[in-house]
């Protein structure tokens, strides 16, 4: 039974930086894509950031780039979102995600694509 469990989020100021964490049972990293999607009331959910473990390949909404670094820790099998620079607009819940199915995907970023989730951290920037 696969289960992802997050955690690191909270509340910071503008200009900012928090460090998310997803840890993952039952499931192996090697070989498929995770990552980082988040959500607002009445708004889809929105990929920030995406790796494919195979390549090292990420992938990273515009409005995040530069700013957010995705990374995981195979050993510990541990998905990282390293976010810098927060602003306002990044106050979400934030989610981490896995696909469970092999091979290339041509649309990393949509949430529609991953089929495990873990219960979300709420990460609220103020101004």
């Amino acid at each position: 039974q696969v289960q992802l469990v997050e955690s690191g989020g909270g509340s910071v100021q503008a200009g900012g930086s928090l460090r998310l964490s997803c840890a993952a049972s039952g499931y192996t990293f090697s070989s498929n894509y995770l990552g980082w999607f988040r959500q607002t009331p009445g708004k889809e959910r929105e990929g920030v950031a995406v790796i494919y473990t195979r390549t090292g390949d990420t992938y990273y909404a515009d409005s995040v780039k530069g700013r957010f670094t995705i990374s995981r820790d195979n050993a510990k099998n541990t998905l990282y979102l390293q976010m810098n620079s927060l602003k306002p607009e990044d106050t979400a819940m934030y989610y981490c995600a896995a696909r469970s199915a092999f091979g290339r995907i041509s649309r990393a970023l949509g949430h529609y694509n991953y089929n495990y989730w873990g219960q979300g951290t709420l990460v609220t920037v103020s101004s």
